[in-house]
């Protein structure tokens, strides 16, 4: 397999990142089992620098490239995990960085706090989205209520949101937009992990 043959997802670290959030799609985007191509789909972090950054869990992570180097032809998707830096000028070069994505046309993926990041910049003002409450979006006095949809994780034209208490349902989201799993695969994930259905586990191993 050549460098050219895999397909990148970006995820974007910085300090506070929520750990909890991104889990189950890291791990599952990484990783070939059951995927539709294995070996195909690969996680790699960015970072506005290239100092380790430490989660709100307390890892410290080495970013693979610093943002300015990470172009939107050379990624599949641009991951925002929930953080604490929304709100202040630490956080413009990732919305920028969004921003430059969705001209582009490659998807972005954004949860909790990063809702918030995009919300601010007007960036759902005309899309349907979610967050964690539609009272928490108010509060940062953005223009997008009316399309706030009061669920786990919404996709509207390659723009993922989803809710800080649904990891599950907004990694199902990306793995659909990326098209990782066949339907019927990605059924029995949710079924196994959403649900916490042991039938999900047993349609995995025979598929």
């Amino acid at each position: 397999m050549t460098e050219n043959s895999v397909t990148t997802v970006h995820v974007a670290v910085y300090d506070t990142l929520a750990d909890w959030e991104i889990g189950f799609l890291t791990a599952s985007v990484n990783s070939p089992a059951w995927h539709r191509t294995p070996g195909r789909f690969r996680i790699r972090t960015v970072s506005a620098g290239t100092e380790p950054v430490t989660t709100a869990g307390g890892l410290r992570v080495l970013p693979d490239l610093p943002l300015d180097e990470l172009s939107p032809g050379d990624s599949a998707m641009l991951v925002l995990p929930g953080n604490d830096l929304f709100p202040t000028p630490a956080y413009a070069p990732y919305v920028a960085k969004a921003r430059e994505f969705r001209a582009a046309g490659v998807p972005v993926a954004a949860i909790c706090g990063a809702t918030g990041a995009l919300a601010m910049a007007g960036m759902l003002d005309d899309h349907e989205h979610t967050s964690n409450a539609a009272a928490f979006l108010d509060s940062l006095g953005y223009a997008g209520g009316k399309l706030y949809r009061d669920k786990p994780a919404v996709n509207d034209r390659g723009l993922i949101t989803g809710k800080a208490q649904a990891p599950v349902e907004f990694a199902r989201a990306v793995f659909a937009e990326l098209g990782i799993y066949e339907p019927a695969v990605l059924d029995s994930w949710y079924k196994l992990y959403g649900r916490q259905d042991a039938a999900g586990y047993y349609e995995l191993m025979g598929a």
